[in-house]
């Protein structure tokens, strides 16, 4: 007989280095009344990417080095609502020489606990090429801030 699998448990605000404020859409809710699971994905992209332009020179325009998603998953634990303000956290688990896994935490308004947390795996590779190629110096000092 399989085992079953253990139920992750929510993650706490304090485990996470850096913070994006998300103000949730109307468009956001599904037909229950909560936020559809797949918008909680346009949020972990928002507070990677933004984190990366912001802190890691990425340029999504012009860097001959971008980073491809190439795994994801989510935990949902609470439901999230119109109107309400997500406080996405991120941090990152892994760093490898082309590969960054990241954690993200997000938190309803004041919320201690994690509504849903998941992780975004980016391969990087060059633009031109798709082939994977090391981190870029200034990114790989953005994410070793963001590692424990």
């Amino acid at each position: 007989m399989a085992e079953k699998a253990q139920r992750p448990t929510p993650a706490r605000r304090a485990e996470f280095l850096h913070f994006l404020e998300i103000t949730t859409r109307w468009g956001d809710n599904d037909a229950y009344g909560h936020v559809n699971n797949a918008v909680y994905y346009f949020y972990f992209d928002t507070v990677v990417n933004r984190f990366l332009i912001e802190q890691g020179g990425l340029d999504i325009k012009q860097s001959p080095v971008i980073g491809l998603v190439v795994e994801t998953g989510c935990n949902y634990f609470k439901p999230v609502a119109y109107p309400e303000t997500i406080h996405a956290g991120l941090r990152v688990e892994h760093i490898g020489n082309s590969s960054v896994r990241y954690q993200i935490g997000l938190f309803r308004n004041d919320d201690d606990l994690a509504s849903a947390q998941g992780h975004f795996v980016h391969v990087y590779v060059d633009r031109a090429s798709s082939k994977p190629v090391p981190l870029p110096e200034k990114l790989a000092q953005a994410v070793r801030r963001l590692s424990k």
